[in-house]
């Protein structure tokens, strides 16, 4: 009986650090995931200042039709 108790309480304590290990997994994980949809609103934010800035280019800078 005294060996199955501390057996149990091996598996106890071998399933509290594989549980707390994957609690920092997630976490680390969650910060990857917050930083790369920050980047990618900036790059979002970025294509629209330049498709705004092109569709604002002045008639001189373009081309004429023959070219």
């Amino acid at each position: 009986m005294e060996q199955r108790l501390v057996e149990l309480e091996s598996r106890i304590s071998l399933a509290e650090d594989l549980m707390e290990e994957v609690n920092l997994t997630v976490y680390r994980q969650q910060q990857q995931i917050e930083l790369l949809q920050r980047q990618l609103r900036q790059l979002q934010q970025q294509l629209q200042d330049v498709l705004a800035a092109s569709r604002e280019q002045s008639p001189r800078e373009e081309l004429p039709p023959h070219y």
